[in-house]
């Protein structure tokens, strides 16, 4: 019987044909099941000896079975890791990856100019009181400097900011001297859209206040911040004008040489100044203290788009908000 159930065992191809061979030997009514019911009618000594023969035949067949049932096993598992076996020799999927809009990136590196000079980078609320967004500001109803600006209205009579220089009176308001901010972040003004106008658009705004800040102060800033952007070939070129919150006031322009062609231009980026005594006096009744009487200090803003069209020779500033990814990819090599 064991020679007979060892071929049949190891013939046994999968594991179906492997449990008909058990039952067949081993279960309820197999052969050896049924041989060693019959020991029950031997006499006692034959009995014994058949007895022991039998148990060493299960033994041996239970063997056969455990190992047949391993090389199944192993070849199965070494079918399945075939079919499943990655080629490392066929060339890999190209994934696409993102990258920050160049306006991020170009906002980044400003950040992280000013934070190297000990600046802190705040964000404002996009939605401003006409109180921080012109009347602290020293830009009052009938002030004809509101002109600049067709703005937004909502209906609760607040707007949408049409400068992040309100951020000027709210850090101070909740802050003491001396500050040292800068404030990037979208603005919003009701203009014609063309290829040098947009409705919504990014400035950064910085801001300095402490005792016997000065004109010089300013200067030395923004030339840093112009030789950081535009390597150490850049000058900076101060114009005065008119603010209605700083005095004196200046527009700047910043000299730079396109790295590709090597010519040179002059960029006019913003506007600055020593903030206005207004200014001031308008924190202190917001306060309700005179922290910030006597002090001094400077204040600069400027569109980052405007930046990014002359940094990177984009021609329209529709361009970075149409989702326009032939416009976008050719920009992530150059700030990479």
């Amino acid at each position: 019987m064991v020679e007979a159930a060892r071929i049949e065992i190891e013939g046994a191809k999968d594991e179906k044909a492997l449990q008909d061979a058990r039952v067949k030997y081993l279960g309820k009514k197999g052969h050896l099941t049924q041989e060693l019911k019959a020991l029950s009618a031997l006499p006692t000594e034959e009995r014994r000896e058949r007895g022991a023969a039998l148990n060493r035949v299960k033994g041996e067949l239970e063997a056969l079975f455990t190992a047949r049932e391993e090389a199944l096993n192993a070849s199965a598992l070494a079918e399945r890791l075939s079919a499943e076996r990655l080629d490392a020799t066929l060339p890999g999927f190209d994934f696409p990856a993102g990258g920050l809009h160049v306006i991020t990136r170009i906002i980044d590196e400003l950040s992280d100019i000013f934070h190297g000079l000990g600046y802190a980078v705040i964000e404002g609320q996009e939605v401003e009181d006409e109180q921080h967004n012109f009347d602290a500001l020293n830009i009052p109803a009938h002030h004809p400097a509101r002109d600049m600006w067709d703005t937004f209205w909502l209906n609760d009579g607040r707007l949408l900011r049409t400068h992040t220089s309100p951020m000027q009176v709210r850090y101070m308001q909740a802050h003491e001297p001396p500050v040292r901010i800068v404030v990037p972040g979208k603005t919003f003004r009701f203009e014609q859209t063309d290829a040098t106008h947009e409705s919504m658009f990014h400035q950064l705004e910085g801001l300095v206040v402490g005792p016997r800040i000065t004109m010089a102060d300013l200067k030395g800033t923004i030339a840093h911040m112009a030789r950081a952007l535009f390597g150490p070939r850049a000058r900076v070129r101060f114009q005065p004008t008119f603010f209605p919150f700083v005095e004196p006031g200046a527009e700047f322009s910043i000299w730079w040489e396109n790295p590709r062609t090597g010519e040179g231009r002059w960029l006019e980026l913003g506007g600055c100044g020593m903030v206005h005594p207004a200014v001031y006096r308008a924190v202190c009744d917001l306060r309700g203290d005179d922290a910030y009487s006597g002090m001094t200090g400077f204040a600069f803003g400027f569109g980052v788009e405007r930046l990014a069209i002359i940094k990177y020779g984009v021609p329209d500033i529709r361009y970075f908000y149409q989702n326009d990814l032939r416009v976008l990819r050719q920009f992530r090599g150059a700030l990479e």
